[in-house]
């Protein structure tokens, strides 16, 4: 039996290659969000700490220390500042994301196009075949049976 070869096979595997990079890039910007949102975490977690250090410091009761007070005040506005900073880093990346999201979608249609046609190639080859296998037989047979009637 003769088998079936896709015309356009490799295209489909160029399509399928490329299929798969978007979904690694998009894999690598899911991985860069992850790590960008969990330093945002950390970067809250710090400011938590840092006020509570400064309110531990105000509620003790003790002399308070103007350089102290003014290295925490200056540290907690820095977390702050790179806190909005990275929810900005986050929004982009956020962005890039969807791209890469329909990027992906993009390359996934132009598989399922050729896949199919792949697969509506094949249905009508192999349709075609058994006919001509169909005809043949009925051309054995047509041929026998002359042979007998003669």
């Amino acid at each position: 039996m003769k088998k079936y070869s896709f015309r356009l096979q490799t295209v489909l595997e160029i399509r399928e290659k490329k299929l798969e990079d978007k979904r690694r890039e998009m894999a690598a910007v899911i991985a860069k969000l992850n790590e960008q949102k969990e330093y945002l975490e950390s970067l809250i977690l710090k400011q938590n700490n840092v006020r509570n250090s400064l309110e531990n410091i105000y509620q003790s009761g003790q002399e308070l220390n103007i350089m102290e007070v003014t290295n925490y005040k200056d540290f907690l506005g820095k977390m702050i500042v790179e806190a909005k900073n990275q929810e900005k880093i986050i929004e982009k990346t956020e962005y890039l994301l969807r791209f890469k999201q329909l990027e992906v979608t993009e390359a996934l249609k132009e598989v399922k196009i050729l896949e199919k046609l792949k697969e509506t190639q094949e249905r009508k080859f192999y349709r075609h075949y058994e006919y001509v296998q169909a005809k043949e037989i009925d051309d054995i047979a047509s041929t026998r049976f002359r042979r007998v009637a003669v």
